[in-house]
């Protein structure tokens, strides 16, 4: 290998031009280490889908360059995707105690062994190959979040991870001010930033000012009171069960990721509980309702979580009563908001009174606001910027905000998912891009639904599905039985019989059309079918069903 040194590529998989799915790679020579490995939530047009995560082929043709993983805190967009990505490329993985406590979980779940994790300590160094890596404390709206300074033949590259600058944080761990200026001062190549709140003027307010909320709603209801948030809130159920040993209240938690969290977290001491404060949910009838808190799931509105069901009757062992006070202690991520409100209805339909983040001040974001990124940016002072987590209006307004505070543009990268970003020690370029995008999760089945498959789900959602079933002669392909019409969400047969009879007519004469030897392929007599149908169901319907022909052969 020549003295001279190489450039240093750094190359986001995810979480550039969408919320979630975060992760990044950092290649140097033959050396390759990845920052989070995180998944994204399916958007409404995919339909079935569980889970998005990052589009790793461009890892997979590299698998023996990469040295490890390391984690910036524990939330699903920072971690989901590790499972899936350990079974492909075995790497150590590096992170916080609760982030590493999360992943083990999330690794038993998918039957996953010999995984090397490491717990690591705030501002605790470890050598990944050329990579130098440090983990700096951060706040944001879970414990144990780091920023992560890389040093690198070339220079040092810090990435910020989600975070936020909080002065009265609830765990007393305060955002690491020392360490970052000390890194600023050496000097930076490139910084990472989280553009989550870019486009959001002033500060976010403390987490604290949360729990003062509590305490004016706990003060003044005398009803149950059933508070909805993410599971990995810890800060905030910390608050909930505080507010409510002050107010003589038990604690009840209900849905599964909040008791596998809550667990977690209590076993590695990021959240304390008073002794018998908590109760199960079968216990909640010995207590009047002026005594009981419920802390639950599905604050989002998703529909097989605690609260949605509680709101729609479907829950196994707790309901909605008229007079409950509901709080959704968290704002609708993107894309959410018909799911919320539609079970706000329902909760208003119930008798409960519901209050929300527009009403009371029951959530704030864990994510940096104008006045905090330019706090960050002046006390890292990088040479080049590259924003990320973020849309593409967040990231382009982060980049702005860079240049307000004299960064000149063309030391500005507003990259892409798959982007390629080249650098020296006083260069940086845009150059080019791996394969990258979206791997879709539904099941069991990795990446085996593609765009094919969901555009077949839309036209079924949208359209419904009309088979016919024919049997031919084998020799002279003469119809022996039917035409059959099976109908599924298109029209209901037994009040459509005119339509039915009609189509089948239809179908005959498509049939008798058949007539040439050329005719007597399957594939053409079913193409006969289908034309024709759907050509007859448009005039008749203006509706385009999915046209199913199946011959058999006597």
């Amino acid at each position: 290998m020549s003295s001279k040194k190489q450039k240093l590529k750094i190359i986001p998989l995810g979480g550039l031009n969408e919320i979630g799915k975060n992760m990044t790679a950092l290649e140097y020579g033959n050396e390759i280490v990845i920052i989070d490995c995180g998944l994204s939530f399916p958007e409404d047009e995919m339909l079935g889908i569980d889970i998005v995560i990052p589009d790793i082929n461009y890892l997979l043709k590299n698998r023996e360059k990469v040295k490890g993983i390391v984690l910036t805190h524990g939330h699903e967009d920072h971690i989901g995707a590790l499972p899936y990505f350990l079974q492909k490329i075995n790497v150590p993985v590096y992170g916080s105690r609760l982030a590493i406590g999360l992943v083990e979980n999330k690794l038993k779940s998918h039957k996953l062994k010999n995984v090397h994790l490491q717990k690591v300590q705030p501002r605790q160094k470890i050598q990944l190959g050329v990579f130098k890596i440090e983990f700096i404390s951060t706040s944001h709206s879970i414990p144990d979040a780091f920023a992560i300074a890389v040093e690198t033949p070339v220079g040092v590259v810090f990435h910020t991870g989600d975070f936020r600058i909080d002065y009265t944080p609830i765990d007393g761990q305060m955002i690491d001010f020392h360490k970052i200026a000390e890194i600023g001062k050496k000097g930076v190549l490139v910084m990472l930033a989280d553009s989550t709140n870019a486009e959001r003027g002033g500060t976010t307010m403390s987490e604290k000012s949360v729990g003062d909320t509590f305490e004016e709603i706990f003060s003044t209801r005398k009803s149950r009171i059933i508070i909805a948030t993410f599971a990995s809130h810890i800060h905030r159920i910390q608050q909930i069960v505080n507010t409510a040993e002050k107010f003589n209240r038990k604690v009840v938690f209900s849905g599964r990721s909040m008791l596998t969290v809550g667990a977690v977290a209590q076993e590695l001491g990021v959240m304390s509980l008073p002794e018998g404060i908590v109760i199960q949910e079968k216990e909640m009838n010995n207590y009047p309702d002026e005594e009981i808190v419920v802390v639950v799931t599905g604050s989002q509105g998703e529909p097989m979580a605690a609260l949605p069901r509680m709101a729609s009757d479907d829950h196994r062992t707790l309901d909605i009563r008229k007079g409950d006070t509901v709080v959704f202690s968290s704002t609708p991520i993107p894309g959410n908001e018909k799911l919320v409100g539609k079970v706000m209805n329902q909760l208003y339909d119930k008798g409960a009174e519901v209050i929300y983040e527009k009403l009371y001040d029951v959530h704030v974001s864990g994510h940096a606001c104008q006045e905090e990124l330019k706090l960050m940016h002046r006390l890292v002072n990088p040479k080049f910027f590259i924003p990320v987590h973020g849309e593409t209006r967040h990231l382009r307004k982060h980049g702005l905000l860079a240049e307000e505070l004299g960064m000149p543009k063309e030391n500005i990268f507003i990259a892409e998912t798959g982007s390629v970003l080249e650098f020296t020690e006083d260069s940086g370029r845009l150059a080019g891009n791996v394969p990258s995008g979206q791997v879709l999760v539904d099941g069991l089945g990795v990446g085996d639904v593609g765009n094919i498959v969901l555009r077949d789900r839309k036209h079924l959602a949208e359209d419904g599905l009309m088979i016919v079933v024919v049997t031919l002669k084998r020799e002279n392909k003469k119809v022996v039985a039917g035409p059959d019409i099976i109908s599924r969400g298109f029209v209901y047969v037994r009040e459509s019989e005119d339509l039915m009879a009609e189509a089948r007519g239809v179908v005959d004469k498509a049939l008798e059309g058949c007539t040439d030897e050329n005719a007597k392929e399957w594939s053409v007599i079913k193409g006969a079918i289908r034309d024709s149908l759907k050509v007859f169901l448009y005039e008749k319907t203006k509706r385009r069903p999915m046209i199913l022909p199946i011959i058999m052969e006597v």
